[in-house]
Formats: C-alpha cells, sequence, structure tokens
C-alpha cells in the first residue's frame, strides 16, 4: 500500500493532463517545447549544480552506458526481426532505452532503501538525464518525419539548452561559487516545475493518440525490452562492477523502472511516432505497478 501511494501521484498527474485535453484541447507540441527548451536547462543546472561528485560516481555513468548502448543493439535487432523503418527504430529506442530514474525511480528508492540509496538514485538520474538529453535527442531527430542527416542530427543536439545547463552546474560546482539564495529559489521554482508539466504532457498526448496509428507489435517488443531485458542485463553488468551491494540494489531498481516521460517530449517535438512512444511509457507505468513490488522483493526489501 505505501509503494501505490508513491505511484498514485504520477497516475493523478497523467490524468490531469488527458482531461485538460480532452476538455480544452491544448497544443501540445507548443507546451512540449516549452519544457525542453525552457524548464528543463533549469532544472539540469540545479541537479548538476547541487549533487556532490565522487569516485564511485564513474561506475555508475559506465554502468548507465552499458545498459543503454546494450539496449540500443537490441532494439535494433528486434526492429530489423520487425522489418520497422527508421521512425519505428527511434521510437523504440527512446522507449526501450531509456527509464523513468527521477520522478518515479528515485523516490522508489527512497522509500525501499533510504536516503544514503537516494543519493545514488539522484546520481543515476543526472547521468540517465545527460544520455537522454544527447542521445535520446540524436535518436529522436535521426527518426523525425523531417528525415535529418546526422549532420542535422548533431546540431539539434548542440542547440539543446538542457546540455549547456548541465555543464554550467558541473562548472560552478567545481569552481565552488556559491550562487545567491534568490538565485537558486528562482532557479529551484522553474526546475520543480519542469517534472509535473513533463506527466501533463504525457497525459494530453494519451488522449490525443489514435489508437489505429499505434504499432501494437512494435509497442509489445519495446515493453518486453525495457520491463524484462533491461533489469536482467543490468544484473549481468552488475556481477562484474566492484560496486557494494546497496549501490547495486539502486542501479537494478533504476533499470527495472518503466519508460521515460521526457521521450514523450522528443518524439512529440520532433515528431518521431509521438503515440508509438507515450502508448508505450503508459503501458510499462501500468505494468510497473506489479513489476516494481518484485523487483524490490528481490533486493531483499
Amino acid at each position: 500500500m505505501d509503494l501505490l501511494l508513491i505511484v498514485l501521484p504520477v497516475f493523478f498527474i497523467f490524468f490531469a493532463g488527458w482531461l485538460g485535453q480532452k476538455l480544452l484541447g491544448f497544443d501540445i507540441k507548443s507546451i512540449s517545447k516549452m519544457a525542453l527548451y525552457i524548464m528543463s536547462p533549469f532544472l539540469a543546472f540545479r541537479t548538476f549544480y547541487t549533487t556532490p561528485l565522487a569516485m564511485e560516481f564513474v561506475y555508475i555513468f559506465v554502468f548507465c552506458c552499458l545498459l543503454s548502448l546494450v539496449l540500443m543493439v537490441v532494439t535494433w535487432l528486434t526492429n530489423l526481426a520487425l522489418r520497422g523503418d527508421r521512425q519505428k527504430l527511434s521510437a523504440m529506442i527512446l522507449g526501450g532505452a531509456f527509464m523513468n530514474s527521477g520522478n518515479y525511480g528515485a523516490p522508489v528508492v527512497l522509500f525501499a532503501l533510504g536516503a544514503v540509496a537516494f543519493d545514488y538514485a539522484v546520481v543515476m538520474m543526472v547521468f540517465q538525464s545527460f544520455l537522454m538529453n544527447s542521445i535520446g535527442i540524436l535518436v529522436a531527430s535521426i527518426g523525425g518525419r523531417e528525415q535529418a542527416t546526422l549532420k542535422d542530427s548533431l546540431l539539434q543536439v548542440v542547440k539543446m539548452p538542457v546540455i549547456y545547463g548541465a555543464l554550467l552546474g558541473v562548472v560552478l560546482q567545481l569552481l565552488s561559487i556559491d550562487l545567491p539564495n534568490a538565485v537558486m529559489d528562482a532557479v529551484g521554482l522553474v526546475a520543480d516545475a519542469s517534472i509535473p508539466t513533463v506527466m501533463l504532457v504525457l497525459g494530453m498526448q494519451l488522449a490525443a493518440m489514435q489508437r489505429r496509428r499505434v504499432s501494437y507489435r512494435f509497442v509489445s517488443a519495446t515493453v518486453g525490452i525495457r520491463m524484462i531485458l533491461s533489469p536482467m542485463l543490468a544484473l549481468l553488468i552488475l556481477h562484474f562492477m566492484p560496486l557494494d551491494d546497496l549501490i547495486k540494489a539502486v542501479l537494478f531498481i533504476q533499470a527495472a523502472m518503466p519508460a521515460a516521460a521526457n521521450t514523450t517530449l522528443l518524439a512529440i517535438q520532433f515528431d518521431t511516432e509521438p503515440d508509438l512512444v507515450s502508448f508505450t511509457t503508459f503501458i510499462t507505468t501500468i505494468i510497473s505497478l506489479l513489476t516494481i513490488p518484485y523487483v524490490l522483493f528481490l533486493v531483499g526489501v
């Protein structure tokens, strides 16, 4: 019941976005662009500025990169078997390789393993955010309807202000520059607004989704990659890493999380099968109500 109470707010926000879209009919792409280009850089800056750097983080970063790389390779092979096009491949990678480690995974870790574990969960969230806002943007751009070239896609990554927000946060932290409280309060207000906005956009996209446009065999394959293969691969990678049991438990739990809500923003922004991506996110989130308690049982909670 306690775990359900952590998950329920996410579903309430989904529903609020869904209901708002049904009743009022918002311009979803404009709202998603605001979240990507204005709100997310503030969140990235605050996260990288306030999260202390430590040597253990190198292993967490390597874990994130290896897991994402293997998942992308498996997704590519799966797309070949399903005879999908470039758009389908990009959408599957967005749904299969990037997990909701922030506004879902981190609270679950806090409830299950405590404050110390939560710090490691935040670190993984930071690295996942970096990968999603670099590789994820590249994948979404390549698979967009405009059929961008690799050069055009790299330019899209360079133009994303969220990367510069993260880099600025790291630089200021390394230089030990303390910003005034008034500045951080302003940053915090925008950063805090970014997460619920992303969740609202997902609910809106679900309301606007046309079921006939969703390729269910691609959704099923992506759901299997995200909810089954990802935690299994995580266990294999962690077996060879010199980390203590607590950190391994955190990374395993995070790897079992549903698809990241931010991938819906990217899919909408670049028109990369947004219905497929948003539906995958919705289905994996529903399934997680059953799978996450089992994952917690496996780590001894």
